[in-house]
């Protein structure tokens, strides 16, 4: 068994998930699946003997449910958790409650629907368990080299039109991945009714988007939803990009709008922050302030670069408020940001920027 490889514990009642799971991760050479368990019991029993470093936790168990085991984990011994959800109204709203009970991220349940979909999954469900292992060691892990597309696939880079008028109304664009669901949730819970209108890029599977935005219009001042093409960017109202979905702004006269779109997977993600950025540093250019916030990788630092070159306000979570100091740290060697600072800084930070 190779030491530099991220052990990884597969946690789930059904025999064809863990199979399938398990095939997933063992095609990767960076990962190496240690052990499977059907139910939380003799997951524990499992882990006495070796300590994995990514554990993959299914919600709606026998005997014991996810989430129960989740706090058991968090208050005894903590482990990097990844939850792996089925696309259900019930397992949406229990995998946001696991994630802030300390689970890393979700991942929905690997269905094979055709090659290319089960292609696009298997590369989804990697990334994301590679992440959690990063997010507790901070350790750097060597990434395998996968063919990733550019904000090129969705969207061209034509540049900023100089000839646009400077408006008041301001557009706020966030970009964020693995830890971004709580980050987000620090950042809208404090804004105020009249704040800039604000467009979200958050990491996150099909139908999760919903659950999400509906969980956090009940707990902020502001309005939240998830994005449908042709909404209004208004005062106000944070509109979150569809899992599975690219998330794009577009302007008509002095309205700003949102477009929904398909397209192939950008830097391995749909939606793509490269891809919002890059339509916002088109349309809104010094209209704009873009924020970058923890997740792996590098989605949106290229994007944040064009924000600032048109002359946009930019913003980079800094490492030590990070879960993943990736997205962030990316911008910043690109010099894509203006400021760096603490999470519990930012809010406060683009509300000013938007009044200048």
């Amino acid at each position: 068994m190779s030491s530099n490889k991220i052990k990884v514990l597969i946690v789930d009642d059904s025999a064809v998930v863990r199979q399938a799971l398990a095939q997933i991760f063992n095609s990767s050479s960076m990962l190496e699946v240690i052990g499977t368990a059907s139910d939380p019991y003799i997951a524990a029993s499992k882990i006495k003997s070796m300590v994995p470093d990514v554990i993959t936790l299914d919600v709606e168990m026998p005997r014991m449910d996810g989430i129960t085991f989740l706090k058991k984990i968090m208050s005894q011994h903590p482990i990097p958790v990844v939850i792996i959800s089925s696309l259900t109204a019930k397992g949406t709203e229990t995998s946001l409650k696991a994630l802030e009970y300390g689970a890393i991220d979700i991942i929905t349940k690997p269905q094979l629907r055709t090659k290319e979909f089960f292609e696009e999954s298997r590369i989804k469900i990697i990334d994301v368990v590679k992440a959690a292992a990063h997010a507790r060691t901070k350790r750097k892990t060597k990434f395998e080299t996968v063919a990733k597309l550019s904000a090129d696939a969705v969207i061209k880079n034509t540049g900023y039109s100089r000839s646009m008028i400077k408006t008041t109304e301001k557009v706020v664009a966030i970009g964020a991945s693995t830890g971004g669901t709580e980050a987000i949730r620090e950042l809208l819970t404090v804004l105020p009714l009249d704040c800039p209108g604000i467009v979200i890029v958050q990491h996150m599977p099909e139908l999760f988007t919903k659950s999400f935005a509906n969980r956090l219009n009940e707990i902020c001042r502001i309005t939240v939803k998830e994005a449908e093409n042709g909404d209004s960017i208004i005062r106000g109202r944070a509109l979150i990009a569809p899992g599975n979905k690219h998330l794009l702004i577009n302007r008509s006269g002095a309205r700003y709008y949102v477009e929904v779109k398909d397209g192939e997977l950008v830097n391995r993600h749909r939606p793509s922050v490269d891809v919002l950025f890059r339509s916002v540093s088109r349309f809104a250019g010094p209209n704009a302030i873009g924020v970058i916030l923890t997740g792996m990788g590098d989605d949106g630092a290229r994007g944040l670069l064009e924000m600032r070159e048109a002359g946009a306000a930019t913003i980079a979570q800094d490492e030590k408020s990070c879960v993943v100091f990736g997205m962030p740290r990316e911008a910043i060697k690109l010099e894509a940001a203006d400021k760096v600072m603490p999470l519990d800084q930012i809010s406060g930070a683009f509300l000013r920027l938007a009044t200048t």
